[in-house]
């Protein structure tokens, strides 16, 4: 209302738009049909008392009233003075309108899926209309389990406990001037032992009775271990959101149908990938690994041993084991290859000179002539 501009909003100025909206409508109810009006016989000094305190309880129960409101009991617990009643009342107005995790379970779970789904249809309007979201009104961000023990933690519990301390305050007086008034023996235990004429003097004192029969003790005790229990399941449930992919199951438990099919399409969306990467996985153990070798030498034919590199000269194996070189084809040499000459004109052992030769071929004729 206050986002948008409406006129509600404008009518109220913005201050406690739905709890003023709703006490102006059955104030309006009531005066437009006098058989329901169940205000109908008060005096015009009780009617107006009343309706100035129903006005201060309902818009008290306005949560951004809420610190302000705790803080003040608080401090008027504090003094010596006692408790204004319409804040007494105010308080206790208001710790119901937040009590329901202090209920079972089941109780607490419906109330809480009611009011989220509440709160999502406003979210759902305030995106129509192009206008942020408020705090726990998108349905898609969230996260119901983390909110709920949020809202236990900062504002029930606290809420609770001042509702406790205050409750001690005001009764404990009452009861121990119900208690000096004549009905000192009453117990609990003792109810169905009491006899008629009994029965009857209580009655004609049922204030004094029901304020006997009150246990702040156990008071405290049973709001304390339901909310215990109820925040430990949503601790549970608080796990399961922390996981990446249930954070789009964070509102599963409201059981909406658009909800329930985004659960199935995320599990078929993890069986695809699970399948996925077990064909991967399959694909690369059938893959042969690559591994590095050294070139590939051929084969060793039965001429040739292993560990001959190809193109050498053959060698063949004599019957008792020695190796024997290949016979090669002769090649007629050249003189000039057959000694080749020295550098600086010197010649190699056991060659000799031209002029030499010439002087060796003229003895050998000149000994021929002779003989």
């Amino acid at each position: 209302f206050r986002s948008d501009r409406s006129d509600t909003a404008i009518l109220y100025n913005d201050r406690s738009v739905l709890e003023s909206h709703h006490v102006s409508a059955a104030y309006r109810l009531l005066q437009e049909d006098d058989e329901m009006n169940i205000l109908y016989n008060l005096s015009k000094d009780d009617w107006r008392e009343l309706r100035a305190l129903v006005v201060e309880m309902v818009l008290a129960t306005d949560m951004s009233c809420h610190f302000q409101q705790v803080k003040a009991m608080k401090n008027s617990l504090q003094q010596p003075e006692g408790i204004d009643k319409p804040k007494a009342l105010s308080l206790l107005l208001h710790t119901a309108d937040i009590s329901h995790p202090a209920k079972s379970w089941d109780l607490h779970h419906r109330w809480t899926t009611s009011l989220l789904e509440e709160f999502f249809r406003q979210g759902d309007k305030e995106s129509e209309l192009g206008l942020p979201f408020s705090p726990l009104c998108d349905r898609k961000s969230t996260m119901v389990a983390q909110s709920q023990i949020g809202f236990i933690d900062f504002i029930v519990v606290p809420t609770f406990t001042v509702l406790t301390d205050m409750m001690e305050r005001i009764v404990k007086p009452l009861i121990d001037e119900a208690s000096h008034a004549g009905v000192a023996g009453f117990r609990r235990s003792s109810l169905n032992s009491i006899s008629s004429d009994e029965t009857k003097r209580l009655s004609s004192s049922s204030g004094q009775s029901s304020l006997l029969m009150v246990d702040l003790k156990n008071f405290k005790a049973l709001w304390n271990e339901e909310v215990y229990q109820n925040r430990e399941r949503w601790k549970s449930q608080a796990a399961k959101e922390s996981v990446p992919p249930a954070k789009k199951l964070q509102t599963a438990h409201c059981n909406l149908p658009a909800l329930h099919q985004t659960a199935e399409t995320h599990k078929a969306e993890e069986r695809a990938k699970r399948d996925l990467e077990e064909q991967a996985q399959q694909e690369e153990a059938m893959e042969p690994r690559e591994v590095q070798t050294e070139p590939e030498q051929p084969e060793p034919t039965e001429d040739q041993p292993e560990g001959e590199e190809p193109g050498s000269a053959e060698v063949s194996q004599t019957p008792d084991g020695n190796t024997e070189e290949p016979e090669q084809e002769a090649q007629p040499e050249s003189p000039s290859l057959k000694n080749p000459p020295l550098q600086n004109g010197e010649l190699s052992e056991g060659t000799e000179s031209p002029v030499g030769e010439e002087n060796k071929n003229k003895g050998d004729a000149a000994e021929v002539t002779m003989d």
